[in-house]
């Protein structure tokens, strides 16, 4: 019975190890997911704010907007 139960040692243990093969495989898949996927992400977080600038009419034209140093604020008129 002594082998038998060497065999289902091993057997485990093969078993254990692939799982901590499979779980480190894992692992760095989600690490290059995430770093290829900041850069991707970023970009396109950066078209949508220009895009929703333009809808706006902020951002660039924000200058052109803002009150000039002769117009003062309603609550300053009084």
């Amino acid at each position: 019975m002594a082998g038998r139960t060497s065999f289902t040692k091993r057997q485990k243990e093969q078993a254990r190890q692939q799982r901590q093969r499979d779980k480190a495989e894992r692992k760095n898949q989600r690490k290059l997911e995430k770093e290829s996927g900041t850069a991707d992400d970023a970009a396109e977080l950066e078209r949508l704010a220009q895009e929703q600038a333009a809808l706006f009419g902020t951002g660039a034209d924000e200058d052109r907007n803002s009150t000039s140093d002769d117009e003062a604020p309603e609550e300053d008129r009084r």
